[in-house]
């Protein structure tokens, strides 16, 4: 089998479909599989997707991308006003997912006791953008007219596609996303950019997409595969 480039789009605490994605998908060492970044929020089980997606560093080439629920995360370990922005936007799943308290974390210190070191190692350790020879790789959107290193971070992991405005981007390449949820269930495919979140936490689909065969998987958040 002929290495493969792979895209998964946002996860947002679906393990279960996220487990059945990767058993369908069988990735192997030589393998490139692209996380489109929402690991977390909303979903059940923002905890074990995490430690799905930790592991499969072993046995592929993972790249993890940066998405807007980890960077509120991230914001929130800093301060009480982003900590209560975060438990207000999907938050409050992911600290149930590590404990059967029901009382909320108010300051950011009690947050940070509350999840594992490692978790937190990876999520500080996310890329904004990944690219190869054909395609370039976001969690939400990107200028047409610029390369990715010079796109504004908060770009890349927080402004919505517009149908209206968007454009190839100048190097040819297709660029895939997420971020913007496809209530279809179905990937959005304008030719020069691909949206592959397909809204698995509100009765869609997880999807992976082989970008050069175009080989799709889905799977829901029970974690029953979609037969195509």
């Amino acid at each position: 089998m002929p290495d493969r480039t792979i895209a998964i789009g946002d996860i947002h605490g679906c393990s279960a479909a996220l487990a059945t994605l990767i058993d369908a998908i069988g990735p192997g060492r030589q393998d490139t599989l692209v996380l489109l970044g929402d690991y977390i929020d909303r979903g059940p089980d923002s905890r074990g997707v995490l430690d799905i997606v930790i592991d499969l560093a072993a046995r592929c080439r993972l790249v993890p991308l940066l998405g807007n629920h980890e960077a509120m995360l991230l914001d929130a370990l800093q301060h009480a006003t982003a900590l209560r922005l975060w438990l207000s936007c999907g938050g409050a799943k992911v600290v149930a997912a590590y404990s059967t308290r029901l009382r909320l974390p108010t300051h950011p210190d009690s947050l940070a006791g509350l999840i594992p070191e490692h978790h937190l190692t990876f999520l500080r350790t996310c890329r904004y953008y990944f690219e190869n020879d054909t395609h370039l790789f976001v969690h939400a959107n990107y200028m047409p007219d610029r390369p990715l290193e010079q796109q504004p971070a908060e770009l890349l992991y927080w402004e919505p596609l517009n149908l209206n405005t968007a454009r190839p981007h100048y190097s040819g390449k297709v660029v895939i996303v997420g971020h913007t949820p496809q209530s279809s269930g179905e990937i959005l495919n304008l030719g020069f950019v691909k949206c592959i979140d397909t809204n698995c936490h509100r009765g869609g689909w997880l999807t992976g997409l082989d970008v050069h065969s175009g080989q799709i998987w889905q799977a829901d958040v029970q974690g029953r595969l979609r037969q195509r």
